[in-house]
């Protein structure tokens, strides 16, 4: 047997989640990310980490809900293809769906554009005590919008207000809300699904060839996969101007979809593990009145015993 202790779960995780997070200290270059690491590991070792994430995760999730302090938003984004939703139904599986929400941001309606950018996104936060996942989100507005600039005149804006600063405005509005959402006792995590050109097409094939992904493929990815370098361009500029150690980003290698799920996995388990959740002690008084109900339910236990055995008796007779 080893004399060394088992290191902490938590220590073990570290070196799937530290070298994909960018709190926006020192430069970042979206290039030097690459998308088809995997850590060391192979699939079948990951498959038993996600395992072990999905268990610990459940765990947390009952204790952050009984507690009813913190509440955690998840933020996912990324190209056509990069895995976002099977990422999230991966990593949740086995997660009580009542302290869950899953948000999915499309095309702004007309009511969304009668208010400010962050107007829906604000209305979908988690409750205390919930897990909002936002697939998508406000980030759009720096990343889309700035891909498509024709959709900003769609905004209704004063025309005076939209000027060349517009970008870091925003990425100042987007930090200043999640600072203000951190203080308030949100744990904020964002996700950038880092999926190479190369494997998007491979995704794209397979959504051609397999009738039951056929609704998932549109013409419109592929107009935006001609936009790749904008978007690459875009990513990086909104990464580098919104990171923060409140709400740091993390870079996901998405060309291998279960190491992908590890890394997030990881990333959310040792986040939870640092709020040192627990649940709620029961008071004195409390526990004192607990005993008494205990008696009252034992006792009517023992007389719907003895109930039961007279008739029996009587039967046989």
């Amino acid at each position: 047997m080893s004399k060394n202790p088992a290191p902490a779960p938590d220590l073990q995780l570290r070196s799937f989640v530290a070298p994909f997070r960018f709190d926006g200290s020192g430069e970042f270059h979206l290039k030097s990310h690459k998308t088809n690491e995997k850590g060391g590991l192979d699939k079948a070792s990951g498959e038993k980490i996600l395992d072990a994430n999905r268990k610990r995760l459940n765990d947390f999730q009952e204790k952050l809900y009984a507690q009813d302090r913190w509440s955690l938003l998840l933020i996912f984004q990324g190209m056509d293809a990069a895995g976002k939703d099977s990422a999230i139904k991966s990593v949740f599986d086995g997660v009580n769906p009542q302290g869950c929400e899953v948000t999915s941001f499309k095309q702004p309606s007309t009511l969304d554009l009668d208010h400010d950018f962050m107007w829906r996104s604000a209305i979908a936060l988690p409750q205390r005590g919930r897990i909002g996942i936002f697939n998508r989100s406000y980030y759009e507005e720096c990343l889309v919008v700035r891909v498509h600039p024709e959709i900003l005149a769609k905004q209704k804006i004063p025309p005076r207000l939209v000027t060349r600063n517009i970008w870091r405005e925003r990425f100042g509005d987007i930090s200043a809300f999640e600072r203000y959402l951190a203080r308030n006792g949100t744990v904020i995590l964002k996700f950038f699904l880092n999926v190479s050109k190369q494997e998007q097409r491979e995704r794209f094939l397979d959504r051609l060839d397999e009738p039951a992904k056929n609704w998932k493929f549109s013409m419109a990815d592929i107009s935006e996969r001609a936009l790749w370098a904008k978007y690459q361009a875009a990513y990086q500029e909104t990464i580098r101007h919104t990171s923060s150690v409140v709400a740091p980003w993390h870079i996901v290698p998405a060309d291998h979809k279960w190491f992908a799920r590890v890394v997030i996995g990881s990333t959310i388990v040792t986040a939870l593990e640092k709020l040192d959740l627990k649940f709620p002690q029961v008071d004195k008084a409390n526990l004192s009145e607990f005993k008494q109900i205990r008696k009252a339910l034992e006792d009517e236990g023992k007389v719907s015993a003895v109930k039961k055995a007279v008739p029996a008796k009587a039967a046989a007779k």
